[in-house]
């Protein structure tokens, strides 16, 4: 062999093991991104007309996530009451290689399907808020019981009227199961202690479907014969309190859910009596310790079962003027300033919130 052909054998050898190197840096790149796109978490909220999702859940679970493992990122995306969208976000989290799914459910019932496939393939799945059957773990309050405490203290508010009096009852979105346990809940505590419930639908957690429901309610009850409203949720209690003050109806009982600052703001003012404080100081830390875990391989942690499913249910509580600075103010959810604007500083003054 000629010292030129020494040359093109060596020059080829080298090229050669340049390639292979490359060829496994490429591959030592690829298993390095796997491992690192196991340290994400997705947390996929159902809708943006609710304002605790983007407002108290996200930054909580987001916070709490950071807290339990310093190398963790959320992946965050809202469905905004698509249910299309929201499988898009789901499938897109599992192609970039997420491992665990916090998942608030558009429809519970077709995420079902979601969190099988995505078993198959290795992905976990923490049902937030709402069940998701099949689910890896589940957090959440005690939606029987939320529905129970609305119902009973619109009874309290309705006091000696009680038995005689119509309502008028606005439910959320028929395809969340949380809004069917809600309504189940209201009816038990509600069912044979009032006159009647005159006129019933869903709001479909829209403030503005829910004041057009009330308006029709107005329509079809009449405005001097309804005695009160029950409505699933804060937002649609803001519809709801337009449509009455619309009508010229006021000092009847309105109440709400989710504690959200525009729901304060309203008992606070009076022309809404209550909410159900659901604190996401418990739900969202409970759902990222939840999926912190199991991304870990470590026990969950849950309190007990539901259907089956490895959970845990906080218990929720009724708010009212009396102890909104005992609640949301005192938890930090809100400051005093949040809920205490320039027109509700008197009155915020007489309550106590500071």
């Amino acid at each position: 062999m000629n010292a030129m052909t020494r040359r093109v054998v060596i020059g080829s050898a080298a090229v050669s093991m340049a390639l292979a190197l490359s060829a496994c840096g490429q591959a030592g790149g690829g298993d390095s991104e796997e491992k690192g796109s196991s340290t994400k978490i997705g947390l996929l909220l159902p809708e943006n007309k609710t304002a605790r999702y983007e407002s108290l859940d996200k930054p909580q679970f987001e916070k709490a996530v950071k807290a339990a493992c310093g190398d963790c990122e959320v992946v965050y995306n809202n469905a905004v009451a698509d249910v299309v969208k929201q499988k898009q976000q789901f499938d897109q989290l599992i192609a970039d290689g997420v491992k665990v799914v916090a998942l608030d459910p558009v429809d519970s019932a077709k995420a079902a399907g979601w969190v099988k496939e995505a078993q198959g393939k290795g992905v976990k799945v923490v049902a937030y808020d709402r069940a998701i059957e099949g689910a890896d773990a589940y957090v959440s309050h005690d939606n029987n019981k939320v529905g129970e405490l609305q119902g009973q203290a619109l009874l309290a508010a309705l006091g000696d009227k009680a038995a005689t009096a119509q309502i008028v009852m606005i439910n959320g979105d028929e395809k969340d199961p949380n809004a069917g346990l809600f309504k189940k809940g209201a009816h038990t505590a509600l069912d044979g202690k009032v006159g009647k419930v005159a006129y019933e639908a869903s709001g479909e957690w829209d403030p503005k479907v829910a004041g057009e429901k009330m308006a029709a309610a107005i329509s079809s009850v009449g405005k001097d014969k309804i005695g009160a409203v029950y409505s699933a949720n804060d937002g649609m209690a803001g519809g709801i309190i337009t449509s009455l003050e619309n009508a010229g109806i006021k000092g009847i009982p309105v109440g709400g859910q989710d504690a959200e600052v525009a729901g304060i703001q309203r008992i606070v003012a009076g022309t809404q009596t209550f909410t159900i404080y659901k604190s996401p100081l418990q739900l969202a830390p409970e759902a990222a310790k939840f999926a912190v875990n199991l991304l870990q391989g470590k026990d969950l942690g849950a309190q007990g079962e539901t259907d089956g499913v490895k959970s845990t249910l906080f218990a929720p509580v009724v708010v009212d003027k009396t102890n909104i600075q005992s609640t949301v103010v005192k938890d930090g959810i809100y400051a005093a300033a949040d809920i205490c604007s320039a027109d509700l500083a008197a009155k915020c003054a007489e309550l106590g919130i500071k």
